[in-house]
């Protein structure tokens, strides 16, 4: 699954007003242009930004949100007041506006020229009480966007830029994102159930139900030389165990999970799908469960859950998204068992077979052996370690009455142990703040066990997901405190009733 940044785009508009003159306005539109030129050039800008021309009226101001509202792959729109643009002109547009909104409080100059400053000049730069005055009206309709302050050539502007068009992408393809369960959850499991209506009516996304059975007939008609290809592409990529290699004992099982993998990589661009989850639970006519095929799908970019988990499932296709491109990998994870530690407390994460070979460190594995739930013939798996460095834990949760966001930053370190008898991927980290008061602040949030773990991403793309799908976030970091985070939760209890 390729997704190609530069096929969408954001559009730039500038607001003023007839009051200044031609002259004033002919300047007005130069600028903006430059700026958007600027923007839709920075290589830390991943999709097209587009000029459009000055806005000066309600009637512009209307067509030019209606008409980002109806192009296909327009995610959002950038706003700017040059000069001063009275805000209830605005007050149609903003209403009709239905795609992401940031606003930019910049200027184009960088500085003042203290010498040759004049009322011509103060006429043009209005945007440090232009701004305001859109400000004010936005704030007034309680309209959700982003503010990026600074000026236009700046990192300050162009780092945040890059956070929100990745994000607003990501919230664009939720629109139509499609998810397929093959079966249903994990029996008596709690987290991961969930109202699928709600989330299509709050995200966009769809989530239906496939039989098993619906995917072993697309798997049967798999060929030998499609087989025979993806044998040759793990040999190139992975280290095959000895009993995976051609004549090797095992070599059936390679075979087998090779056909699985192609089924399932049909099945979904057939459907179009973006996310699928299964369980081990229900397997019916397949002879094991997938593991290498399950891996190598999210490293495609496909979301993935484990056991029925359709939420997560979506949030780690979101989250590849938003990190097409960036270092680092994204993975279906959960919290597996835990090293207590006094001195170096860490959590082991992990999942019987289901992790993402992006957040691999040093060589990947691909080996079979035991295991003890599923009642299937042993399953293939690719084996590694996790890369070091600073890392997020996100949770999509069904509160009930809401969706919430729960976010911890956490710190992965590097695996020196030794894992001679476990054979799976995993990694370590430690949670931030600390170990006590991070697992404390994610079982009172309601946390699941699942999680999207991802080393690309920051703590800002989640914030402006949540701010653009207008969801609930709670954030775990260095600075929580659980006294803080209690008084958070029980603001939200009431801003959510």
């Amino acid at each position: 699954m390729v997704i190609d940044l530069k096929s969408y785009e954001v559009w730039f508009v500038t607001g003023s007003q007839h009051l200044y003159g031609e002259e004033t306005l002919r300047l007005v539109d130069a600028h903006s242009q430059t700026i958007a030129q600027s923007f839709d050039a920075a290589p830390k800008i991943p999709v097209r930004v587009v000029f459009k021309p000055v806005v000066k009226t309600p009637e512009e101001i209307l067509a030019v949100c209606k008409a980002a509202n109806a192009t296909p792959n327009c995610v959002g729109i950038i706003v700017w007041m040059h000069t001063f643009s009275p805000a209830k002109m605005w007050i149609g547009g903003l209403n009709a506006l239905q795609v992401p909104l940031l606003h930019l409080h910049t200027q184009f100059n960088r500085d003042i020229p203290f010498a040759d400053i004049d009322m011509d000049f103060m006429n043009l730069n209005q945007s440090a009480h232009g701004d305001r005055e859109f400000g004010f009206l936005a704030s007034r309709m309680r309209l959700s966007r982003k503010v990026v302050v600074g000026h236009w050539e700046s990192d300050a502007v162009l780092q945040p830029l890059n956070v929100w068009t990745r994000v607003a992408v990501a919230r664009y393809r939720m629109q139509t994102m499609k998810v397929v369960r093959f079966g249903d959850n994990m029996r008596q499991v709690a987290v991961t159930e969930g109202d699928k209506v709600e989330a299509q009516i709050k995200f966009g996304f769809a989530v239906n139900t496939h039989g098993v059975g619906d995917l072993v007939q697309v798997i049967n008609q798999v060929s030998d030389a499609e087989i025979n290809g993806l044998m040759q592409e793990y040999a190139d990529h992975y280290q095959l165990m000895d009993s995976l290699v051609k004549g090797g004992t095992l070599r059936e099982s390679l075979v087998e999970a090779a056909r699985i993998e192609l089924g399932l990589k049909t099945f979904l661009e057939d459907g179009g799908y973006s996310a699928y989850t299964n369980t081990f639970e229900d397997l019916h006519g397949m002879r094991q469960l997938p593991g290498i095929g399950s891996q190598r799908m999210m490293a495609a970019g496909y979301g993935y859950g484990g056991e029925g988990d359709w939420k997560t499932a979506a949030l780690v296709h979101v989250l590849k998204t938003m990190a097409t491109d960036l270092p680092g990998g994204t993975s279906f994870m959960e919290d597996y068992t835990y090293h207590f530690d006094p001195q170096n407390a860490m959590v082991l994460g992990s999942h019987m077979l289901e992790i993402c070979p992006t957040i691999a460190a040093g060589a990947v594995r691909c080996e079979v052996h035991p295991l003890g739930i599923g009642g299937k013939e042993d399953p293939v798996r690719l084996v590694f370690n996790g890369a070091a460095g600073p890392a997020l834990n996100v949770s999509l949760i069904d509160m009930g009455n809401r969706f919430r966001l729960l976010v911890n930053e956490v710190e992965s370190v590097e695996i020196t142990q030794e894992f001679p008898k476990l054979p799976t991927a995993r990694v370590l980290w430690k949670p931030q703040p600390s170990m006590e008061v991070g697992l404390q602040a994610w079982i009172l949030a309601g946390g699941a066990h699942h999680t999207a773990y991802t080393q690309s991403l920051t703590i800002d793309y989640i914030e402006d997901l949540a701010d653009m799908l207008g969801v609930e976030l709670v954030v775990i970091d260095k600075d929580t405190t659980l006294r803080g985070l209690k008084k958070d939760l029980q603001l939200g209890e009431v801003v959510y009733r």
